[in-house]
């Protein structure tokens, strides 16, 4: 676990969550990309149990309010499910989770599907677009990757 101004960052494979951290992460997800961006889609998609995956999360007052999640693929990581609770959004939390997960990467190459809004903001953790933009649940995205 690191600190880092009010909040903590927390790094677990899904045998280290217990039920209550499970199931505030999971609603979490949801609340943002099934509801806020009102994408219906299985959230649950049974990447988290992989055990390859390693979940990365901001907590404050024993809640969380940032996730990631890397996974292991062919390869490469893959960084995925990047969100920020809508009230603590612009405080730099994705990027401490974002550096969070390229510690977990290390040297590997890593790929991740930005939305296009956001494909600049990942360029500065060293990715390029690696092809067309291509719409995913209504939503414009990049691939890119990370040599």
């Amino acid at each position: 676990m690191t600190s880092e101004g009010p909040y903590d960052v927390r790094v677990g494979r899904f045998d280290d969550l217990d039920a209550r951290t499970a199931y505030l992460l999971w609603q979490l997800r949801e609340a943002v990309f099934v509801v806020e961006q009102a994408c219906p889609y299985p959230e649950l998609d049974g990447r988290d149990l992989e055990p390859g995956t390693r979940h990365v999360w901001a907590v404050e007052d024993r809640r969380p309010i940032g996730y990631l999640r890397v996974l292991e693929e062919d390869g490469h990581a893959r960084i995925g499910r990047v969100l920020v609770a809508r009230p603590h959004r612009g405080r730099g939390i994705a990027a401490r989770l974002m550096a969070e997960a390229l510690e977990i990467v290390g040297s590997r190459p890593s790929r991740l599907d930005a939305q296009s809004y956001l494909a600049r903001w990942y360029t500065r953790f060293g990715y390029l677009q690696d092809g067309p933009e291509f719409v995913e649940d209504g939503i414009p995205h990049v691939p890119m990757r990370r040599p």
